[in-house]
């Protein structure tokens, strides 16, 4: 009888335990948790202390992992220790979708949530910066055209790569290659450069991989510094070294107007009306993404998305286009938010 008693005693005691950290996992995650780009995480943050200032759910766990890193997260399983939305300064790659699919997750629904515009920035202390997509690509590329040949860039100053510029050291602070800026700049911006040198631009029509692989390879000889994933620190730096030139997204430049200015690329200058009217040369889609298996099982995420994009949200006149997110047009933003809030699936084209 002592026997069957001490059984019992500890069947109940491994019950207690399993129940408690099963609860300890349900309190975990009774909240949103979402990951990814740092450029869509003022706009998700706002969203998030608007949704949980309702009351009826508490107010998701932001944070900023980078475009990649995020997407990397969010694709590793499904279950409340993996996160539910990844956000994206750049739509979700094929590999990505697939990797998605190899660990169970092959409900995603994507979000477009509005557009932005990629600057180059520096301090306000000395004249702003003005540059064309060759230029950026002679500054920054690990390799250049000279005299027909490519060779490793030889140019330390800007007056090196175009005597019209500046003679400052060249010294430019960017995102990290895990970052979705990083990957629309070096689409938009050095691959813009690259195809101005009638070799480069040849060699893309004969070789379209080789040419990417030189048009997206940055240099890595000090020009250009890796800053990280916190975009507010590089505004920090700016402002200390007017020297410097920053790239991150305009929300950044939108919120630092008084200690930073944005530089005028092709002649045309980063505004919201710019970037807006797509006259702005170097402006990308924002987005993120649902796992679909997750609804239901953590609260709020089907309110938070419909919070998200919502007209009080991402309309022409929503909260999030005073932090400098630039809205979709009205047509754009219902069928967006149709999609979203029935949770339509992922379609790659």
């Amino acid at each position: 009888m002592n026997g069957e008693l001490d059984v019992l005693k500890k069947t109940l005691g491994m019950a207690v335990v399993a129940t408690a950290v099963f609860a300890g996992q349900a309190e975990a995650r009774d909240q949103i948790r979402i990951v990814g780009s740092s450029t869509v995480f003022p706009f998700a943050t706002t969203v998030a202390e608007t949704f949980g200032n309702k009351g009826t759910f508490k107010a998701p766990v932001v944070e900023s992992t980078g475009s990649g890193g995020g997407l990397k997260l969010f694709c590793a399983g499904i279950g409340t220790e993996h996160p539910d939305i990844t956000n994206a300064s750049r739509r979700i790659k094929k590999s990505e979708v697939e990797k998605c699919a190899k660990a169970g997750i092959t409900e995603i629904t994507e979000v477009k949530v509005g557009f932005d515009g990629i600057v180059l920035a520096n301090s306000k202390a000395t004249a702003p910066v003005q540059l064309t997509k060759k230029q950026i690509f002679m500054a920054l590329a690990k390799q250049v055209p000279v005299d027909g040949k490519l060779v490793d860039n030889p140019y330390k100053t800007w007056k090196d790569v175009d005597a019209s510029l500046p003679a400052t050291k060249i010294e430019v602070l960017g995102p990290p290659p895990t970052s979705g800026t990083r990957d629309a700049f070096v689409e938009l911006a050095m691959e813009g450069g690259a195809k101005k040198f009638p070799s480069l631009k040849a060699l893309r029509k004969s070789d379209k991989k080789a040419f990417k692989a030189i048009a997206h390879s940055v240099r890595e000889d000090g020009a250009y510094i890796e800053a990280g994933e916190n975009d507010n620190l590089i505004v920090q730096k700016l402002v200390a070294n007017k020297d410097a030139i920053g790239i991150f997204g305009f929300s950044f430049l939108d919120q630092n107007a008084d200690k930073i200015q944005g530089g005028i690329i092709g002649g045309v200058e980063p505004t919201f009306e710019k970037i807006s009217a797509g006259e702005y040369g170097i402006s990308r889609s924002l987005y993120f993404y649902v796992k679909n298996a997750h609804v239901g099982t953590v609260p709020g995420i089907k309110e938070f998305v419909a919070e998200f994009t919502s007209e009080d949200a991402f309309g022409e006149f929503g909260y999030l286009t005073e932090k400098g997110l630039i809205p979709l047009s009205e047509a754009e933003r219902a069928k967006v938010r149709a999609d979203a809030t029935s949770l339509t699936n992922l379609k790659m084209m």
